[in-house]
């Protein structure tokens, strides 16, 4: 079970950081790219990933 938590947490970050990196036109290609929403979309994804993580460590 603690496993799986650390790799949830490796791709909501992940995730999370594309996603902002794209909203904030870093990284273009995608519909995404220069949307801000997806930037905040990502930085609740990089908070939840590292929530996960806190809670993984303490199990």
């Amino acid at each position: 079970m603690k496993n799986t938590l650390y790799v949830l947490s490796a791709l909501l970050f992940f995730v999370g950081v594309v996603w902002i990196l794209q909203g904030i036109n870093i990284i273009p290609g995608s519909f995404m790219t220069g949307q801000i929403e997806w930037a905040f979309a990502g930085a609740v994804c990089v908070v939840v990933g590292v929530f996960v993580l806190r809670n993984a460590q303490s199990r």
